[in-house]
């Protein structure tokens, strides 16, 4: 027989692509841009350090849009840390580097080792290409950064402020 109560919690672990039971945690969505923005930024940097004629214009462009995007939430994670830090101990280094446990062990690593990995294809690739539009890859690191402040600011977990911080 089937259970009824089991159908729309199957109905939205496969709508959702978690497992039946689990919620998506908060800030998959950062996580999973930088990821996107990282795998884009990597092909075109690859294609663009092999084939320097054909596709060092796009890999600029993708660069300077994934720094750009990066620009824009690192200044979004700065305001919100800033309005959080009337209520938490805010810490730059646990907002935009995600230290002192401010996110779950997963999160960090995933967000780092993307940052990580935008900076050995940038230097690599800007390293191979000198003098070329390749070299705009060692903006893209910006990208990583910001997006983690902005998930360490929306979703980081500070201590509060108590009355002898002010």
């Amino acid at each position: 027989m089937d259970d009824p109560e089991a159908a729309p919690d199957d109905d939205v672990a496969a709508a959702t692509g978690t497992a039946a039971g689990t919620e998506a945690s908060p800030g998959d969505a950062i996580v999973t841009v930088a990821w996107a923005g990282t795998g884009v930024f990597v092909a075109t940097a690859t294609l663009a350090t092999i084939l320097p004629d054909d596709i060092a214009s796009l890999a600029a462009v993708v660069d300077v849009l994934l720094f750009a995007v990066g620009v824009v939430a690192f200044l979004w994670s700065y305001g919100i840390a800033v309005s959080r830090s009337r209520v938490d101990r805010v810490s730059i280094a646990g907002v935009y580097f995600l230290a002192d446990e401010v996110a779950p062990r997963e999160v960090r690593i995933r967000l780092r080792l993307a940052l990580a990995v935008q900076i050995v294809v940038a230097i690599v690739s800007a390293s191979i290409r000198l003098y070329t539009a390749v070299a705009f890859g060692v903006l893209v690191p910006v990208f990583g950064l910001g997006l983690m402040g902005l998930w360490g600011a929306r979703h980081g977990r500070f201590p509060p402020r108590d009355d002898t911080d002010r």
